[in-house]
């Protein structure tokens, strides 16, 4: 009968495996090894071989001579070369399983025998044991004479790269091998290069550079996500996948574009609203420059030192702010785009420049006296180019027209034209400030008329009352003492854009139990300098009209402004070093461009679950009852 090729694999079977005999040294060529050592077609030559003899318990001295060993047993001769040698030879590309060519006889092994092959954690080696039925009688099974077997040679590949470590001693087994894959080859979350600059090509370029290749991006999944985030979504797509006063948290029937179970990267987390920060620090560095030098303040006797030392804070804290974003545009362009195009994070780019105006308007009188107005041009370029791009927006119509996107935070960019104008007006600048006065007051009055009206097409807005309310205030307490400052006098029209702002910012102040429950956002920096504005709007006036009304009006205005900046800066430090949670993962720049499909399956289950709560709670109600 001729002998079949069974593929014996590790089993677990009772019974400790016992050794393997050290084996002689082989003589191997380069690509093959044999296991019945005769001389195979490639050219392996075995001046050794390996034959294990297994016997019964009862027979101590089988496999022990200096020849080729009887079975006395049923069990046939099992020639097996060293596992050493094969790894030697860089030939061993499977290491799950050893091939044993074996016979098939019915004096051959039986089926229930199991023959183990065990792997040693240090050295490598193979042990092969073998149960067998145990025999009734030990000279029974010694008078049974042994069928010597055929077997049949396998050849090993060569290449493997087990091999060549197993050569050099730094192998402890194939699957020690496979745990100490290459660092090229080890997973990676590739869902972030598309929000990167270069798109993790230049990663890819540079670690080529230094001889280390990385594998190429081959994953479907991957692609298509990478295609999805590429893709600046439309206005109305932030509106659909976003929702809060300002869209900054994702719907329960969207799906991110980015991994939501794990923290992103510092510099994708960092939002434009940072600079919201830069606004409200900045801000008071002047209400304390201004308490220290109105003449109607002098009771209260402010050193010009707090103004310095605020001033030097907000130098510091607008730098690194500037410096991190920046870092954000060199290495995660495609997430400022998606902020430039978020129908309220556009706001937030003018605040920057804003800031920057108001750290000149702060500066102390012992850092300089007087600035050249060549600064007011370097400072008004960026915002009147912003200008040029969002108010056509408005104006022209479209997906981006005022009263479809109109929402609280568009007062960051009108309150710009004012500022400028008021810094301007300082410098002795005439025709300058008057131009950015007039085309911020021309919109604004549109803005407010608009956010008043609240059309049915405007969705940003919430029904309750929200931080983003207090950017009401902050153009008309600025607008008043633009005005007075290119008048010279604070004036009747001065008088006016103050009282409005006096009136925004009761009407607000009374209904404070509104906003209670909202969570912490770092935007609400932002929404610090239009009270800040109000209160140096206030001493101006107290300056103007001066009595005991307008002092109190000015100093409570003025000590609630300080306690709002100081509960902020408190809430910032525990979010920051306490709760670690200043800076979440920002949802609202990973919105897939289109809605999933798997999104849409899911709100149309989600309406005929409801659909089907309703018709059974109508049965239900429609049943007598017994």
């Amino acid at each position: 009968m001729e002998s079949k090729d069974l593929h014996v694999h590790l089993s677990t079977r009772r019974g400790s495996p016992r050794e393997l005999p050290p084996p002689s040294k082989c003589a191997m060529s380069k690509t093959t090894a044999c296991f019945d050592g005769a001389e195979c077609d490639s050219g392996l030559a075995c001046q050794s071989q390996l034959a294990t003899a297994v016997t019964s318990q009862g027979d101590p001295t089988a496999g022990k001579g200096s020849g080729t060993p009887k079975i006395q047993s049923q069990a046939n001769a099992i020639k097996l070369p060293p596992l050493q040698s094969l790894v030697q030879a860089n030939q061993c590309r499977q290491s799950n399983s050893i091939s044993i060519s074996l016979p098939a006889s019915p004096s051959g092994i039986t089926i229930g025998e199991a023959i183990k092959v065990v792997f040693g954690d240090k050295a490598g080696s193979a042990a092969i044991d073998e149960e067998l039925n145990p025999p009734s009688d030990s000279s029974s099974s010694n008078s049974r004479p042994a069928k010597p077997g055929k077997f049949h040679s396998r050849s090993i590949p060569a290449g493997s790269s087990y091999g060549k470590a197993a050569a050099m001693g730094k192998a402890n087994g194939p699957l020690a091998d496979h745990q100490r894959m290459p660092r090229s080859y080890s997973s990676r979350d590739k869902r972030f290069d598309s929000f990167k600059t270069w798109s993790g090509k230049l990663e890819r370029q540079l670690s080529n550079f230094r001889g280390k290749p990385q594998e190429p991006d081959v994953e479907a999944n991957d692609s298509d996500i990478s295609m999805e985030a590429e893709a600046v979504p439309a206005v109305d797509r932030y509106f659909d996948a976003l929702e809060g006063p300002e869209l900054d948290t994702l719907k329960a029937s969207e799906v991110s574009a980015l991994p939501e179970d794990k923290k992103w990267p510092f510099l994708l987390r960092f939002p434009i609203s940072a600079f919201g920060m830069c606004l409200g620090v900045s801000s008071q560095a002047i209400l304390w420059k201004t308490l220290a030098t109105a003449p109607s303040m002098s009771f209260l006797h402010v050193s010009l030192t707090v103004n310095f030392v605020l001033w030097c804070i907000s130098l510091a804290l607008m730098s690194t702010v500037s410096l991190m974003y920046s870092l954000k545009i060199i290495f995660y362009f495609e997430t400022v785009r998606r902020e430039y195009y978020h129908p309220v994070r556009i706001n937030f780019f003018f605040a920057p420049w804003i800031a920057c105006l108001f750290l000149v308007l702060g500066v102390p009188p012992s850092v300089a006296e007087n600035l050249h107005p060549a600064l007011w041009y370097a400072l008004m370029a960026p915002i009147f180019c912003l200008e040029l791009k969002i108010y056509g927006q408005w104006m022209s119509g479209g997906q981006r027209r005022l009263s479809k996107v109109a929402n609280p935070s568009n007062h960051l960019s009108i309150v710009g034209n004012f500022v400028g104008a008021l810094l301007g007006a300082s410098m002795g600048l005439k025709e300058g400030p008057i131009f950015f006065f007039a085309v911020g007051l021309a919109h604004y009055i549109v803005l407010f008329v608009t956010l008043y009206q609240r059309l049915p097409t405007n969705e940003t807005l919430p029904r309750d009352l929200h931080p983003v309310f207090f950017l009401f205030v902050a153009a008309p307490s600025v607008a008043c003492m633009a005005w007075a400052k290119i008048c010279g006098d604070f004036n009747y029209g001065a008088k006016m854009a103050y009282f409005i702002a006096l009136f925004l910012y009761v009407s607000l102040a009374v209904r404070i139990n509104f906003f209670r429950g909202f969570r912490f956002s770092l935007a609400w920096w932002a929404y610090t300098f239009p009270m800040t504005g109000a209160s140096i709007a206030t001493i101006n006036y107290s300056m103007k009209v001066t009595n005991v009304v307008t002092q109190i009006l000015a100093v409570g205005l003025s000590g609630i402004s300080t306690f709002t900046v100081t509960a902020l800066l408190v809430c910032t430090i525990i979010h920051a070093f306490v709760l670690h949670d200043l800076f979440p993962n920002d949802v609202s720049i990973a919105i897939t461009r289109k809605r999933s499909k798997f999104t849409k399956k899911l709100t149309q289950l989600r309406f005929a679950s409801s659909d089907m709560k309703d018709i059974e709670a109508s049965i239900s109600g429609n049943t007598p009852q017994p």
